[in-house]
């Protein structure tokens, strides 16, 4: 499959990297030739230095055989004639358009058609979206859904009274959970591990758990994680995920007060918001925190536009004994330090942009067996994918324990029909079946057969 990227920012980057991972045949476009060289230095990709929205660049980019263009610049108005220009010397072209205004998200989604769109991204809305459902299941740092919802891989952070710590995993899964869930991976420090029945838990580990999803409430339950309902929370930063997330609280009842530092913004977020508390002033000043409440909220919210800041009030309130914190991050370089800070769950609006874009091109993708889904956990030192399983493979019908695995694979979960099971060494992959699958560290897995070794 051929892709064209225009724009070559934090998102395109990152899509770079993990598309041109992946064996696709990847061109760039941007008008920043240093940014375009510093790409093509790192991964095996083409590039073209030039306006994204001019059909000279887009023809010289390849796009009359392409089949998808990803339009990630930085201007709406951009993405957009890219992809209707692009469409237009290539009917059979399919276009993704980042769109972050909110003045034209209605529009967009009405004139998709019109604007030749088959995928429409908003990083920020995506964003708001993911930590509103992680206000509403406090025990989780993050979720991913497979099987249509069927089945989550859920991040945990082990307390130091937690009832697991200090226990290994074959205990902790048939003595004190008691629920068919399998911890897949666990991180410690900055280790990534795959661990084995007789690895010990200890506190501070944040375990990726595949479950079910009518069991989370149980294991929330089991875990000791199970907090009532968030009522007051305070949002720091009155970006465009403070707006969207804030709309979407206050129709839910829940108490909002937001601190923005530009008095033109407030005056714009206090009429746009008329249930919310819009408070004129710097998000990082502890005492004006203090003063709206940080010690009596339910949660923490930290939206301002620099990770080093929202990583500093996301401490503070850790300090403080806030319940519940959720703190962007920008730029994911920043994710090594993650497992020594308290920061509680970790959003990047660029990064579930990305993991939306990499599961359509997944879809996308007609080769037999290819992945349903991709999505990057464990701040990106693993990948979970969801794989159908197809007629004909050697694979099918024989218990997991007869077939070798490739080392850093695990078979997470397997779904027959309305049947979803953890699976072990007995457990046989059936066509039809919908299977996910974890893998760790440098190994690439095109298609459910790569697995094995």
């Amino acid at each position: 499959m051929k892709i064209l990227i225009a724009g070559d920012g934090v998102v395109g980057d990152s899509l770079t990297r993990q598309l041109s991972g992946e064996g696709y045949d990847v061109t760039l476009i941007d008008s920043n030739e240093r940014v375009l060289q510093s790409s093509v230095d790192r991964y095996d990709v083409m590039a073209v230095c030039g306006n994204c929205a001019s059909l000279e660049v887009l023809e010289e980019a390849g796009v009359r055989d392409a089949d998808l263009l990803i339009a990630a610049t930085s201007a709406d108005e951009v993405n957009l004639l890219s992809c209707m220009t692009s469409h237009g010397v290539n009917p059979r072209l399919q276009t993704i358009a980042r769109i972050r205004n909110p003045e034209y998200t209605e529009q967009v989604y009405a004139m998709s058609e019109a604007f030749a769109l088959s995928l429409i991204v908003n990083p920020e809305r995506q964003a708001a979206e993911e930590m509103e459902n992680l206000l509403k299941y406090p025990g989780f740092l993050k979720r991913e859904s497979f099987i249509k919802g069927r089945v989550q891989i859920v991040e945990v952070l082990v307390a130091e009274d937690s009832p697991i710590a200090g226990s290994n995993l074959h205990d902790i899964v048939s003595k004190i959970l008691r629920l068919p869930v399998l911890v897949c991976i666990v991180q410690r420090g900055g280790e990534t591990i795959t661990p084995r029945g007789d690895f010990v838990i200890r506190p501070g580990d944040r375990l990726f758990v595949t479950a079910p999803s009518r069991n989370l409430e149980n294991l929330l339950k089991k875990l000791g994680l199970l907090q009532r309902r968030v009522g007051k929370v305070l949002l720091c930063g009155g970006g465009r995920i403070s707006y969207y997330l804030a709309a979407s609280l206050s129709k839910s009842g829940v108490d909002v007060t937001m601190i923005e530092r530009k008095r033109e913004r407030c005056a714009e977020l206090s009429g746009m918001l008329p249930g919310v508390n819009v408070v004129c002033g710097e998000p990082a000043d502890r005492l004006l925190l203090l003063s709206e409440g940080l010690r009596d909220c339910d949660a923490i919210v930290t939206l301002t536009d620099y990770d080093e800041t929202n990583m500093i009030v996301s401490m503070l309130a850790n300090s403080l004994g806030v319940p519940r914190i959720i703190t962007k991050l920008s730029q994911m370089e920043n994710a090594s330090l993650l497992g020594n800070l308290p920061l509680g769950s970790v959003v990047s609006p660029g990064e579930l942009c990305c993991s939306t874009i990499t599961r359509y091109v997944a879809a996308m993708d007609g080769s037999t067996g290819a992945a349903v889904s991709v999505h990057s956990i464990a701040e990106g030192k693993a990948e979970a994918m969801e794989f159908h399983v197809e007629k004909g493979e050697k694979f099918c019908g024989r218990p997991l324990k007869e077939l070798h695995m490739k080392k850093g694979v695990i078979v997470a979960c397997i779904s027959h029909g309305s049947k979803t099971q953890i699976p072990n060494g007995n457990s046989v992959l059936e066509p039809g079946d919908s299977v996910v699958i974890v893998t760790t560290g440098d190994t690439v897995i095109q298609k459910l057969s790569d697995i094995f070794a």
